[in-house]
């Protein structure tokens, strides 16, 4: 990993930006350029029609490389990655290729490929049991796989597919389109229930932890509380309740009891889920009215496991962390490019991001100070997530690689 050197500036002595600066920008020797040729597995790095030598759309070069492990199998980009939730030994992963691959944190061996997609992987995600994986491309075509016989078992074609999860404890997809349906399956049975929305895009959604209720976002920015049983909405949230532009994210808390939304409204917005108010308002847009179109989208948001904590990532690369209980700006923590994602580890008060200047990076809330940062990717990164235990971070990114990194534990 780079050396790196923190500047800290105060502002007005309450909030702090903190700027890493990389040390490590000499070009790289002879030496270092032939020690990174060994690792390169030539008959791995594609088939005959691999373009894996281009650079010309790349904006960045790797000039180095923090990964443990790199997976090239696509051809095209990456866009999206998930972990087995039982071992945390397997990933699978979806790009631009038409194609979605399950393979071996540990050695990047493929263990089955998902075949027969007939538009990019945008979505792919594990059983909560790690038996079945799921994967969706952009046209729709959902299929399910049993992992232990490498088998489709499965397969559903909606409209345009905008996200899809697994339900916590039982083999239920849902999925949310771009017609503004979301539905719900019961897999491999197939036993099936439609949730219709407003007429526009269902762009984001999340299963409680009760198992019970569903929340989605849509595009004109309304929530809506979905019982998942009955089939019928129990609070919907629009007008000045919902969001003055689309939903881009939400994120539940342990308990269920508040969920949290982002848009490109610029605001995150806290939401009680027993009686659908909104409790809380956060917005780093001091000048601008939300909901302009120059507004500061919200791209990423998550609740702290161990503290009132709540991360709210925005496009201009600000991950802001704010005080749930008084709801205040704690840190602005700055990034040299656009946040993608952000995710809490589980027992600390962590974060990892990555971002379009294809870094990882993990700071710590407390303090708002940055903790390491990875590279490795020569093109942005489009999805990446943490194992349980946060030692390990799997990256999807747009130079049709997945990496795996493995994170140096900081004394804590």
């Amino acid at each position: 990993m780079a050396d790196t050197e923190e500047h800290t500036v105060d502002l007005h002595g309450d909030e702090e930006i903190i700027e890493v600066i990389d040390l490590n920008e000499n070009e790289p020797t002879a030496d270092d350029l032939a020690e990174e040729f060994e690792d390169v597995d030539f008959d791995e790095a594609g088939g005959e029609d691999d373009e894996g030598w281009e650079t010309e759309d790349e904006e960045m070069e790797a000039d180095q490389d923090d990964s443990e492990l790199t997976f090239s199998k696509h051809t095209g980009s990456v866009f999206c990655v998930s972990l087995d939730p039982a071992t945390n030994s397997l990933a699978v992963t979806g790009g631009e290729d038409d194609k979605a691959y399950v393979w071996r944190v540990t050695d990047g061996e493929v263990v089955f490929e998902c075949t027969g997609h007939k538009d990019s992987v945008t979505c792919v995600s594990f059983s909560h049991d790690s038996k079945l994986v799921a994967t969706g491309d952009m046209s729709g075509l959902i299929k399910v796989w049993k992992v232990e016989t490498k088998e489709e078992v499965w397969s559903f074609e909606v409209g345009d597919l905008e996200w899809m999860e697994w339900h916590q404890c039982a083999p239920v997809l849902l999925a949310g389109t771009a017609d503004g349906s979301v539905w719900m399956w019961k897999v491999p049975g197939g036993d099936c229930k439609t949730f219709q929305g407003p007429g526009c895009r269902a762009a984001c959604g999340t299963i409680l932890p009760d198992g019970k209720r569903a929340v989605v976002g849509y595009e004109d920015g309304a929530v809506r509380f979905w019982d998942l049983k009955q089939g019928n909405p129990i609070h919907v949230l629009k007008g000045n309740d919902g969001h003055q532009g689309a939903l881009t994210c939400m994120a539940s808390n342990k308990d269920g009891s508040l969920v949290l939304t982002g848009s490109v409204d610029g605001c995150a917005k806290l939401i009680n889920t027993t009686t659908g108010k909104v409790v809380g308002v956060f917005s780093i847009e001091d000048g601008k009215a939300a909901g302009s179109e120059d507004s500061n989208s919200v791209e990423s948001v998550g609740f702290c496991k161990v503290l009132p904590l709540i991360a709210v990532a925005y496009l201009d690369g600000t991950l802001a962390i704010y005080d749930m209980s008084t709801q205040q700006l704690r840190h602005r923590c700055q990034h040299k490019a656009g946040i993608v994602q952000l995710q809490w580890e589980e027992g600390s008060s962590m974060v990892a991001t990555c971002s379009l200047d294809g870094a990882v990076r993990l700071w710590d809330a407390r303090s708002g100070s940055p903790v390491s940062e990875y590279r490795g990717h020569s093109a942005e990164i489009l999805d990446f997530t943490l194992n349980r235990e946060a030692s390990l971070a799997v990256t999807a990114s747009g130079d049709h690689q997945a990496k795996v990194f493995c994170l140096q534990k900081p004394d804590r």
